[in-house]
């Protein structure tokens, strides 16, 4: 009996040894053949329209593809944030959206008619520091969005009217074409350089951009 439970415990670790391997395998090769859809891609990464946070021509390029209402958007703009702040002249972040959520392409645009006031990033971090108030999936409202940009100054009726306009739903178009000719499918999704992350996460993001951020001074 004790034999076969030490074989069946061996049979055990070897199965979860070998599904460990095959997911790391499989993610090796997922990044793989996104990084070469990417370069054979690269104008889709930066349109004329992106917004661009941080200095125009920093030699380092952080691409996120961004839906406001995704909380790990939400989670990971502190952290993008402290990145700029660490390599205030060497790195811009360049925003692509992604509106996976129900009512996100109307935030989206909200954004945009934001940024035509000089108010995107006033509104962008009242819209997520917000966000469980507005963006909860089953029932969203994105209408709240109005009034927290309100507060922050924005001019509300001059926004609905910039909202409104063909040039608003030509630019989402536009990034929904790109996120889909990039294998883009969930958010939020980094590049660096054109470089997907090697895995998902905050260490991940840091040390491809320091990475980069050290061969742009050498």
């Amino acid at each position: 009996m004790k034999t076969n439970k030490v074989a069946v415990a061996g049979i055990l670790l070897f199965v979860v040894a070998a599904f460990a391997l095959g997911v790391s395998l499989y993610r090796k090769h997922v990044h793989s053949a996104q990084d070469q859809t990417v370069s054979a891609e690269q104008t889709r990464l930066v349109r004329m329209h992106s917004p661009i946070l941080g200095p125009q021509g920093a030699p380092v390029t952080i691409v996120e593809f961004f839906d406001p209402a995704c909380e790990t958007c939400r989670a990971f703009y502190p952290i993008v944030k402290s990145l700029m702040a660490k390599y205030p002249e060497d790195v811009r972040l360049v925003i692509r959206y992604a509106p996976f959520h129900r009512g996100s392409d109307q935030v989206v645009k909200l954004l945009e008619a934001a940024r035509r006031q000089g108010k995107y990033q006033l509104v962008l971090k009242a819209v997520l520091q917000a966000q469980p108030t507005w963006a909860d999936h089953s029932q969203p409202n994105p209408d709240l969005t109005f009034e927290l940009s309100r507060a922050v100054g924005l001019d509300i009726e001059r926004a609905r009217q910039d909202m409104a306009r063909p040039e608003m739903q030509a630019l989402l178009d536009q990034d929904l074409e790109d996120l889909k000719a990039l294998q883009v499918s969930r958010t939020p999704t980094f590049f660096v350089q054109g470089r997907s992350l090697p895995s998902f996460g905050p260490d991940q993001l840091a040390a491809l951009v320091a990475e980069e951020v050290a061969k742009a001074k050498r």
